[in-house]
Parts: structure tokens; C-alpha cells; sequence
């Protein structure tokens, strides 16, 4: 199972393997208090692409179509979280204020797709 948190929630024994999705690391968090995993910055979109979409809900449909443009390129990544997912349970983690239009919720979006297709 895959699940989304903002990276300041407390941590969880629920959250399996926690794995940061954001290519900057988080603003005033130590990485004691984060309790990673693994930091997966190269699922992060890029910083032209960061900046051009700053979490305007506005642009969530064309920053999903450009975003997954890019995941297709890191498709060993985006595989990478799937394995994990197959043994374990993972939480992706993500710093963005708005917890429904975030790169996090567009990863899951796009890893739910390709599972289906391998299922």
C-alpha cells in the first residue's frame, strides 16, 4: 500500500517506508526528525518545472501531463517504489502546503498507472 504525508506529520509505525519525493529538503526540519528511508529526488519534477507550476491549482492538469512526461524518463525510480511497495507498505513524503495538488499525489497517480498495467 501506498500512502501520502506531509513530511512535518509525525511519524507513524503505519507509514512503512518513508521515502521524501521533493528534490529541496524541507525547510526547518532536521534529518533525524524526518526519519527517512530514502530521499528520492529524482522523482521530483524538475526546478523549471517546480517553478513554473508553484502550486497553482490552476495548472495541476498540465503540471500532471508535463510531470509525468518526465517520470517516463526515470521510470527506474518510479520502479524502484513499486518493488518497495511490493514487500511493504510506503508512505510517500512530500513538504507542499496543499495536501491535493502536490507532486506527491501526481506520483501516486501515475504509479497507480503503471501498476495497473502490470497487474
Amino acid at each position: 500500500m501506498i500512502q501520502l504525508k506531509r513530511i512535518y506529520d509525525q511519524p507513524s509505525e503505519n507509514d512503512g517506508v518513508r521515502i521524501l519525493v521533493d528534490r529541496l529538503w524541507p525547510r526547518g526540519l532536521s534529518k533525524q526528525k524526518a526519519k527517512l528511508d530514502l530521499w528520492l529526488k529524482e522523482v521530483a519534477p524538475s526546478d523549471d518545472l517546480r517553478k513554473w507550476y508553484s502550486h497553482d491549482p490552476n495548472k495541476w492538469e498540465e503540471f500532471k501531463e508535463r510531470y509525468f512526461k518526465q517520470l517516463d524518463e526515470k521510470k527506474e525510480y518510479v520502479n524502484q517504489i513499486i518493488k518497495i511497495a511490493e514487500n511493504s507498505d510506503v508512505t510517500l513524503l512530500y513538504s507542499a502546503n496543499n495536501e491535493k495538488f502536490n507532486n506527491a499525489v501526481a506520483l501516486n497517480e501515475y504509479i497507480e498507472h503503471i501498476r495497473s498495467y502490470q497487474e
